[in-house]
């Protein structure tokens, strides 16, 4: 019988950006004020949108979708890193470093297709301006939309499963200030 080299880890510990307090505290404040801000900016390009009915079209659809992506995308991990921050104590559990790492890479991975699907939007737009309407129609639009959540959740699912299923060895000690599958791979 072979024995194996595994640890069951249960906890993580984030060593973020900084051991010094006093850069800590300082990039509290800079982290918090570009959070308002990214806050700020993205809630009122959501709201403007939903509210004028002149940008009901399929540009300003995407661009809802993208400040929503956006404002989800940072809400994912600032939070937490603006509490480890301030805090000594800086374990997070296996799960919740899961579920970060999940919900972060499906964000950003939507986020890219749906870059990319806003190039599209503006080639129909510029290379067939007379059948653009006929081309992105709402229904389209949507499925385009639906589709790239769909495509970042999916594609993250299978590669935070894949990190999840490795065998860790070793420490539990995370050099950077959020759960991402390339440091707890290098675990």
């Amino acid at each position: 019988m072979q024995l194996q080299n595994v640890t069951i880890l249960r906890e993580f510990i984030l060593l973020g950006l900084s051991s010094d307090p006093k850069t800590q505290v300082a990039l509290f404040i800079i982290f918090t004020s570009m959070y308002i801000g990214i806050f700020i900016g993205n809630f009122l390009i959501i709201v403007l949108v939903l509210t004028d009915a002149n940008l009901h079209t399929p540009m300003y659809f995407f661009l809802w979708n993208l400040s929503f992506l956006d404002l989800s995308y940072s809400t994912s991990t600032l939070p937490r890193t603006l509490k480890d921050l301030l805090s000594i104590n800086k374990v997070i559990s296996y799960g919740e470093c899961a579920a970060q790492m999940s919900i972060s890479l499906s964000l950003g991975q939507s986020e890219c297709v749906l870059l990319a699907v806003m190039a599209y939007d503006r080639y129909v737009a510029i290379c067939y301006p007379l059948h653009y309407t006929t081309i992105m129609s709402k229904k389209v639009c949507i499925r385009l939309a639906a589709g790239t959540w769909m495509c970042g959740f999916f594609m993250s699912a299978s590669l935070v499963t894949l990190t999840l299923n490795v065998d860790l060895c070793g420490h539990n000690v995370i050099n950077h200030f959020a759960c991402e599958v390339t440091e707890v791979l290098s675990l």
